[in-house]
């Protein structure tokens, strides 16, 4: 480096700094989209802001796109290999949950887009399709700056993108409850939870429901799916729930909705999450994996 790169470092570094913080929360949300995990996420932003010193900022015309294009070549590398590693995965997958402030909520599209049950829905893209979906139905990001980051042709991301468009809507929730029915169902699963009364949960459970449960092979948690209202009541009756720790339930706001904080002695040991379409549960999502809930003792800020 010459000594004009020397002297001009300073300057350069905090020019590049202060481009990097005020776009931070927005290239967290966008690596947690495509990755689904908050830890893979923190560790994309690393390596884009390692990427980012190095650039030449004269010649960057846009560098909220630029970095975008950084953070989602990272996460799209980063992506492939955690699709091999989640194949080998002990029992159902679920997303790593994040402990949200209530303004998530007021953005409904970005509540939705980080919902646990969208997040599942996008496992099921291909690595570069969810990379154009989340770009261009979340960020709103145009198909040229989307073609940039993925590497593609503009004719390429518009394919990708009808692509995606069709088998998310073939796949997503039929709906999403307001705050005020996924606070009535969290209260009749607290209520299952706590006394064992298991009506209330009965009369919100819709017919199809389905209840996931991610332990991580680290804790006991359900190997497999379990489908329907009566399944999902009978597996509260009969033990999912049950130690002889002493339990606390909390309501808090994961991914942008409302959610449980369940607790066994005062340590954290899992949340659950839940999908409601016309006051009626379609979807619970409860994890366990102690890897999966770093994100549950503070706030995580997403933005668009």
């Amino acid at each position: 480096m010459t000594q004009s790169g020397i002297n001009e470092r300073g300057p350069r570094a905090d020019t590049a700094t202060e481009a990097f913080v005020t776009h931070r929360n927005l290239l967290f949300t966008v690596a947690y989209e495509l990755l689904g995990s908050a830890a893979d996420a923190e560790d994309v932003l690393q390596e884009t802001w390692l990427r980012w010193v190095d650039v030449d900022l004269a010649a960057v015309r846009d560098r909220r796109a630029y970095l975008v294009r950084i953070v989602t070549r990272k996460a799209l590398d980063r992506l492939r290999t955690l699709s091999r590693r989640r194949e080998s995965y002990i029992g159902p997958w679920l997303p790593e949950p994040l402990l949200t402030t209530p303004d998530v909520a007021e953005d409904v599209e970005l509540a939705d887009s980080v919902s646990m049950a969208m997040l599942l829905v996008l496992e099921t893209l291909q690595p570069v399709e969810r990379a154009v979906f989340v770009l261009r139905e979340v960020f709103d990001l145009a198909y040229e700056e989307i073609a940039a980051a993925v590497g593609k042709s503009q004719a390429a991301v518009r394919q990708l993108a009808h692509r995606a468009r069709t088998h998310v809507a073939a796949r997503r929730p039929r709906g999403t409850g307001s705050p005020a029915e996924h606070r009535a169902a969290l209260l009749a699963f607290q209520r299952a939870v706590e006394t064992g009364e298991l009506q209330d949960l009965l009369d919100i459970l819709a017919p199809d429901v389905v209840a996931l449960s991610d332990g991580g092979g680290v804790k006991s948690a359900l190997p497999r799916p379990v489908v329907g209202a009566d399944a999902v009541a009978r597996l509260l009756s009969t033990g999912w729930w049950r130690t002889d720790a002493r339990r606390t339930v909390e309501p808090v706001q994961i991914n942008g909705s409302p959610a449980l904080l369940i607790r066994l002695d005062g340590e954290i040991d899992g949340v659950l999450a839940v999908h409601v379409d016309n006051g009626h549960v379609t979807g619970a999502y409860h994890v366990r994996n102690p890897e999966k809930l770093s994100h549950i003792n503070r706030p995580t800020t997403v933005s668009r």
